[in-house]
Order: structure tokens, then C-alpha cells, then sequence
């Protein structure tokens, strides 16, 4: 289920707030006794987040769940490029919520209360550390939206109480809205330099046709370089794949920043936000 973006979220006892979690969308699955962990591009996250599956262990049967992988930084915040860069020292944890599938049954057209009810006392309650539930916010939204800003955190997501899990769907049931402004975009090339190369060039998809939006030298350490560079080779293809061309001019984004590769996401899913300024979460 697919969360739309919204300027502005909607108010009302209907609605339910939880953190929007700088990390990556994962669903656990078991089956036949064995947990397996996939991205929403259904890649095997399973070896590469080893700890988090041995954590969901003891999780009913023939069960799915959704959640986010997040790591944290040393004050308790997400930090997407920990969790990019796989870091040893930034503590991972999965925060579920929701469960389509419980102990065999599909409860999806079940209401988010009662599903919500059903992971905390069927799932959650089997499990612990690093599995936590993404629990509701009890505030009123402009003071969420306070406290979310002044914690350098990334947004809220609103979803309604008596909405049904539609896999694969938009359908406004669940909205996110971006406080702290970031863009994942898609990296479509790069200038060279000495070694590898000096910039990333970046853009996002509207109507089908790939707009060039920036380009940034910054947030690269020498191994982020070298593994990048290995992959653009693989890619290389001399013809321009921007359909305007890749010039300064007003709209673009500025001060950008590298965060890191997004694993969980199509690049034509990436479209326009609000890329004014801010982080960069740049992705192939």
C-alpha cells in the first residue's frame, strides 16, 4: 500500500499520525517456519539485514507484515545514509505497521484499527528488540508538525482508521507529507575527475520524459566514489538520456547533498517534490 503526498495533511478523529521513517520500505514474510525480508521491489533484503530476520524469529506462521527498516544515528534519529552506507555502529531497527496476512488469513480488508490490534497483540507481543511497532503520535497536528521540525525529522504520515491495506495502491487512504524537506531523484550521469568522477548529474520523471533538476559534488566519501563509479561503467551510454538539456537555469535544485542509492524504489516512481533545497536522497 503506497503513500500519497500531500501538501498538507488532513484533520479529524478519522485519521491517525505516525513519524514518516527516513529508511527503507521492507514486508517481513514466514512461511514454512522461514522469515524472509523484501524490499517494495520485492529484492531479497534477507541476508543483508541477517539480524532483523533472525529477530522476526518467533513471528506466527504463514504470516506478512510491513514496516521500515531504519537505522539510527547516535541521538536516536533515522539516518538514511547509515543505513545506505551500512554502517557498524548505527543500532538497525524495523518498525512494523501494519500485518496483511495473520497466522494464514488475509485481514486486509480489515479496518487499520483492528489490524493495528492484531500486530500488537498476535505479532509484536512475540517479538523484541530491534523489531519495534511505528506507534500512533497523541498530539494535534500543528504540534506534531512543530516537534517533527524541531527534531530534524523528515515528515508525518496520516492514515485513516477504517482504511483497508490496498496492496499496490494511491488511493489516499494513507498521505505523507514532507517537513524537513528532502528529494530522492534519479542519477542519470556524471562529469569526470581525477580518479572517477567529480559530480553526479540527477533528475526526476514527469509524464514519462526524464527533466534534469541538478547535479552535486558533495556527500562522497572515497569508497562511495569508487563503488559508484563501478556501477555507472556497467551503464554507460553516450547518449543524453534527459529530455531538456542539462543546463543552469532557475527551478533547479541547489546546495544539494548525496545521501546515498535508494534500494527500494523504481527510478520512474521518482517525480517532482519539493526540490527547492534541502537533503538529497539520489537513487539509480
Amino acid at each position: 500500500m503506497l503513500l500519497q503526498r500531500a501538501e498538507k495533511l488532513p484533520e479529524g478523529p478519522v485519521w491517525r499520525y505516525e513519524l514518516k521513517l527516513d529508511g527503507f520500505r521492507a514486508q517481513a514474510v514466514k512461511s514454512d517456519g522461514r522469515v524472509n525480508l523484501r524490499s517494495r521491489n520485492d529484492k531479497d533484503f534477507s541476508s543483508r539485514y541477517l539480524a532483523i530476520v533472525q529477530a522476526l524469529g518467533a513471528m506466527p506462521d504463514e504470516t506478512v507484515i510491513d514496516g521500515e527498516l531504519v537505522a539510527v544515528d547516535e541521538l536516536g534519529r533515522p539516518s538514511f545514509s547509515a543505513l545506505q552506507n551500512g554502517s557498524l555502529t548505527a543500532p538497525l531497527i524495523y518498525y512494523v505497521f501494519d500485518v496483511m496476512i495473520l497466522a494464514g488469513k488475509d485481514v486486509m480488508n480489515e479496518p487499520l484499527t483492528f489490524r493495528r490490534e492484531l500486530l500488537a497483540k498476535r505479532v509484536l507481543a512475540e517479538l523484541g528488540e530491534p523489531i519495534r511497532e511505528s506507534p500512533a503520535l497523541d498530539a494535534s497536528l500543528p504540534d506534531l508538525i512543530s516537534s517533527v521540525k524541531a527534531h530534524g525529522l523528515e515528515g508525518l504520515v496520516a492514515k485513516r482508521r477504517d482504511s483497508r491495506y490496498e496492496p499496490g495502491e494511491r488511493s489516499g487512504a494513507c498521505q505523507k507529507m514532507r517537513v524537513n524537506q528532502g528529494q530522492a531523484l534519479v542519477i542519470a550521469g556524471y562529469t569526470l575527475g581525477a580518479r572517477n568522477f567529480d559530480a553526479i548529474i540527477f533528475g526526476y520523471y514527469d509524464g514519462g520524459k526524464l527533466l534534469y533538476a541538478g547535479r552535486t559534488r558533495s556527500g562522497f566519501t572515497p569508497a562511495s566514489r569508487g563503488e559508484l563509479f563501478k556501477r555507472f561503467q556497467a551503464l554507460s551510454d553516450a547518449q543524453c538520456p534527459f529530455a531538456n538539456l542539462p543546463e543552469a537555469r532557475a527551478g533547479r535544485l541547489r546546495h544539494s547533498r548525496y545521501m546515498g542509492l535508494r534500494e527500494d524504489r523504481k527510478p520512474r516512481d521518482v517525480v517532482r517534490g519539493a526540490i527547492a533545497g534541502g537533503r538529497t536522497k539520489d537513487e539509480t
